[in-house]
């Protein structure tokens, strides 16, 4: 059997829990995990071959066994030490911003001092961010989790399967909104004027709709909810959260959702650096609609080859909630566990 080092010391436990899932019954790959505490946590699976582990001592770790391939989870921080694993091991990592990993040292630089000063400096002084651009040069491979973010010299790798639960909701229409409620990240203007919109619409006065809100709102997000608590219709109920939301209240009403509503913007950052959704970035809503089997409606320039993504057009959200979510599509058949678990393995021996 191969060997495989899986490290995750930073964000995405979710990935790495997918990764471990998949690889469960694998008969061609021997896996060990290298996760930080956090990271420990958030899994909450417990196994002989996931080891604690910090930046300090994971090269220490990876040299007591020779390994086939190491796959770095994120590299978005410890970059000295990815940069020496890279040059000892077969290495591949996954990329979660595509713009990142072609910023120049000199545009990083620039970048400390647009924002969270702190941290960045920390970065640049104790973890060499300056040499991200050489560790992103030096792996073998660099990894993405959608085919539409494919480019050249970049490798799909599949992680995302169905792992849909049918819940009753009640027989109440239920479109979930996941994601913390921010401006910055989702269009909810967009989504309160939908709203209001649906309100006035005579063809929905006798439908009952529920919208959860699925993520923390604060600020100024969750005085718009407020307001519009007060004045919506009696036909449209609405629920939020002013807290993180607990895993298995998140999975809950995902499972009832009958749509999921994804309004993101086109545009994010990261590390100050502009990233475009669907285009350098995967929306983590990809994932969700995956996982729990859901239709899910994008905005309507959001590239997606997908058959259960829905373009929604820019100045309505009645199709939302007109939409008949029944039969809708078989998230089975393309992303059963054993067919992506699969899938994942031919890509696995293609990266040795």
């Amino acid at each position: 059997m191969k060997k495989i080092a899986y490290i995750e010391l930073d964000t995405h436990a979710e990935i790495a829990g997918n990764f471990m899932e998949l690889m469960k019954e694998s008969k061609a790959f021997e896996v060990d995990y290298f996760f930080s505490e956090r990271i420990i946590k958030q899994i909450g699976k417990p196994h002989f071959n996931i080891h604690l582990s910090e930046n300090t001592e994971l090269l220490n770790q990876l040299n007591k066994k020779q390994y086939d391939l190491v796959i770095i989870g994120t590299a978005h921080r410890y970059f000295n030490l990815f940069n020496e694993i890279a040059g000892k091991f077969n290495t591949s990592v996954i990329v979660h911003n595509l713009n990142f990993t072609k910023i120049s040292r000199f545009q990083l630089f620039k970048n400390i001092f647009k924002k969270d000063f702190k941290y960045r400096l920390k970065l640049w002084l104790k973890e060499d961010l300056l040499c991200a651009p050489k560790v992103f040069r030096k792996v073998k491979n660099l990894l993405v989790l959608e085919k539409s973010l494919l480019q050249q010299n970049l490798k799909y790798f599949p992680v995302f399967f169905n792992q849909f639960k049918e819940v009753n909701n009640g027989g109440i229409y239920t479109v979930v909104i996941p994601g913390a409620v921010s401006q910055a990240r989702r269009d909810y203007k967009k989504v309160f004027a939908d709203l209001k919109n649906f309100n006035r619409t005579e063809s929905h006065s006798a439908k009952s709709v529920q919208v959860i809100f699925l993520g923390k709102a604060e600020g100024k997000e969750l005085l718009w909810l407020k307001d519009f608590d007060k004045e919506k219709s009696p036909n449209i109920s609405i629920q939020y959260f002013t807290e993180k939301v607990p895993q298995p209240v998140f999975d809950e009403w995902m499972n009832k959702a009958n749509v999921l509503w994804c309004p993101i913007q086109s545009e994010t950052e990261f590390f100050s650096n502009k990233e475009i959704y669907g285009k350098t970035k995967m929306s983590g809503n990809v994932g969700d609609a995956i996982k729990y089997g859901k239709v899910a409606f994008f905005p309507e320039n959001y590239p997606s080859d997908f058959e259960f993504i829905i373009n929604e057009k820019a100045n309505s959200g009645q199709e939302i909630f007109d939409f008949n979510s029944e039969n809708s599509y078989d998230f089975q058949k393309e992303f059963g566990e054993h067919i992506i678990a699969e899938e994942l393995e031919e890509i696995l021996k293609s990266l040795l």
